[in-house]
């Protein structure tokens, strides 16, 4: 269903946030200091705050009009270079201002796990011309636009003065405005159709609390008298409550998740119900479909979006394919979604027939490398010319579904021909390794992938594993017996 829909644009107004991720190892405590040493690894930056809910909805197939304020720094041009991934997204009505620091926040991990969080921002209220220019910029983009979000992180933009403007500019155009909301009360949205608060949220701005399915019910009755709109609770691990004006309520259960982070899941669900609702799809169809999206990025580590081919394998309640087995095609896009938030992909490739210890310590080496592994999987036929007509013991599928099993493959592809030459080009690892009874010269790709920065790694490999003398050795035994 979501492959056939045609979002129509969103305008998304609201504070524009990079998040930064510096990741390393920590092994010891500072002598200087009783506090973890890290062994800095890595760092990356993806959009974060209004820039986030725009990345997602760009990421489900919307064009998006990004409106924010941002200083002339640095950290405003690392921000619109990661927005350029999504080219559906125009940063056109940006106003940037030299008095404004654009908002940074740096986590600092150790492994997965979160040590401290900085935060870079100088708060102080816009100048008249800012948030003029800020209205502006909405006039601009409201032509032709089918939903209008405020992404509001209380930092500055979405100001009593802006709000206002915008509520009354959207109802003269007649785009519905959904909210995700920061203030303390709610009374500065009036005009928005939908707002979006968490259980915390809504319990301060009403003063009530929300632990059941009724309390939530009340609380949101509430909520609605103060701006005059529906309200969508988002509850974490209960799910979703859709409460809405006509007198109709529903209770959303969450989708069953392993949970890494819910970083930037809020941006996820108003971003999805956006670009459902600018498709034409009803509320309650949106909201569900949010429920999805809002499990799939909390699975991932740090702010990330959810690509359209992700949601529409999980609404189809699938895994991509056999395994984690997907087409060529489809893999480019899964990798190219996998860079827009930093992640370093490795690659590596082989028969894989019968999965032995050998096998395990270069998938598990190679994982190591990166953060995504990649694995393209010989053909049956391609096994076959390589190994002689009794190969493979197993399918193809077969063997796809236990390499996606495994806790250090992200995903398999399948290649045919005679070397995966044309994988290699068509994902540009940052990585390629093979075993390390090949020397690098003799790896396939390694000119191509060293040729843009990439680089290639051997896996020292356990000696006397190999499918070859399983197989040699399992028909000795039954030649014996």
């Amino acid at each position: 269903m979501i492959d056939t829909l045609t979002p129509g644009r969103i305008v998304v107004v609201g504070d524009l946030l990079l998040d930064r991720y510096i990741t390393g190892s920590v092994n010891r405590i500072s002598p200087e200091a009783p506090v973890p040493v890290l062994l800095h690894a890595r760092e990356h930056a993806t959009p974060g705050g209004a820039a986030n809910v725009a990345a997602n909805a760009a990421a489900l197939g919307a064009p998006v009009s990004l409106i924010g304020v941002a200083g002339a720094d640095g950290a405003a041009r690392t921000l619109r270079e990661k927005l350029a991934a999504w080219p559906g997204i125009d940063t056109g009505g940006w106003v940037i201002d030299p008095a404004w620091t654009t908002i940074t926040k740096t986590r600092i991990l150790g492994g997965q796990q979160q040590i401290i969080r900085i935060d870079e921002e100088i708060l102080a209220p816009f100048r008249a011309e800012t948030n003029a220019r800020l209205l502006a910029a909405v006039d601009a983009a409201l032509p032709g636009a089918r939903v209008l979000v405020c992404s509001d992180y209380a930092k500055g933009v979405l100001s009593d003065e802006v709000i206002g403007g915008i509520m009354a500019r959207a109802a003269a155009a007649s785009v519905p405005v959904i909210v995700d909301p920061k203030r303390p009360t709610f009374g500065i949205y009036t005009g928005a159709a939908l707002i979006t608060p968490n259980r915390a949220e809504i319990s301060r701005a009403t003063l009530l609390p929300t632990d059941t399915d009724a309390q939530v019910e009340a609380a949101a009755r509430a909520a609605s008298s103060q701006f005059g709109g529906d309200v969508l609770v988002t509850r974490s691990e209960q799910g979703m409550s859709l409460w809405q004006r006509a007198g109709s309520v529903r209770h959303v259960s969450a989708q069953r998740s392993e949970v890494f982070d819910v970083c930037g899941a809020g941006d996820t669900v108003v971003a999805t119900i956006a670009t459902m609702l600018s498709a034409g799809l009803p509320l309650e169809t949106a909201v569900v479909i949010a429920t999805t999206a809002a499990a799939i990025s909390v699975s991932k580590h740090g702010t990330a979006t959810v690509s359209r081919h992700e949601l529409q394998h999980a609404l189809n309640g699938e895994t991509t394919g056999h395994g984690n087995l997907v087409s060529l095609g489809e893999a480019t896009r899964i990798v190219a979604d996998w860079r827009r938030h930093g992640a370093r992909i490795v690659f590596t490739n082989g028969c894989f027939d019968l999965l032995h210890p050998g096998h395990i310590a270069l998938l598990r080496g190679a994982a190591r490398q990166g953060d995504r592994l990649v694995v393209a999987l010989n053909t049956d036929r391609s096994v076959a010319a390589l190994k002689g007509p009794s190969r493979p013991v197993q399918d193809e599928h077969a063997r796809a579904t236990v390499l996606g099993a495994l806790r250090d493959v992200d995903l398999v592809v399948l290649f045919d021909e005679e070397t995966p030459i044309k994988a290699i080009e068509a994902l540009c690892p940052d990585v390629l390794v093979k075993g390390a009874d090949y020397t690098e010269d003799q790896v396939v790709g390694a000119p191509f992938v060293r040729g843009y920065g990439g680089r290639v790694a051997l896996i020292d490999l356990i000696d006397g594993r190999s499918t070859t003398s399983l197989v040699r050795r399992a028909g000795a035994g039954q030649a014996n017996g």
